[in-house]
């Protein structure tokens, strides 16, 4: 357990939006921001990396406080709310900026995440081996303003109400004793 006051993860399962919306519902969340990293592009735009050449994934960055809520369980939430055994794509959200991946910032984060997506494959929790990357996490830029906060500011847009609500409606269901109240 830490002793820090908050600790970060960077996690990356699809398109940041949808990541966004479920990590900011958790009890222990101080915040989540949508960016970019994993890639070699300085300061990445959104179109860049859309086109799929900047090697940068879409990610969130969760500061969160560890005597709330674990890096474990912030794992337990990120295999569940996406399809980590689907190589750049989720859904309909296709390229490598898609991919599933956790960028770790500690040995333990690296140890904790390989554990647990060995566990997942020893289980065969899914019908498909979990593919997720767990890499270093080097550097995080955040993405542009309009994509921040993108479906508490925009929950009636289509893809809002099509894509992120049903995502965001199972997490609850599934970790209705984690969210905030």
């Amino acid at each position: 357990m830490s002793t820090a006051l908050t600790d970060t993860a960077t996690f990356g399962g699809g398109c940041f939006w949808c990541v966004e919306a479920i990590y900011q519902d958790l009890n222990g969340v101080v915040s989540v921001t949508s960016g970019y990293a994993g890639g070699t592009k300085v300061n990445p735009s959104y179109e860049q990396v859309c086109n799929g050449n900047t090697g940068h994934a879409e990610v969130v960055q969760i500061v969160y406080d560890p005597k709330k809520i674990t890096f474990d369980e912030l794992l337990e939430v990120f295999w569940t709310v996406h399809d980590p055994t689907t190589l750049n794509r989720q859904g309909a959200d296709v390229g490598t900026q898609y991919r599933s991946v956790i960028l770790y910032h500690d040995l333990t984060q690296k140890e904790t995440a390989e554990k647990y997506k060995q566990k997942l494959n020893d289980e065969k929790a899914f019908d498909s081996p979990v593919i997720t990357e767990i890499s270093p996490f080097a550097i995080f830029y955040a993405a542009e303003k309009h994509h921040q906060n993108y479906y508490k500011d925009n929950e009636n847009q289509p893809y809002c109400s099509l894509v992120i609500r049903p995502k965001l409606e199972k997490f609850q269901k599934v970790f209705k004793d984690k969210i905030k109240h």
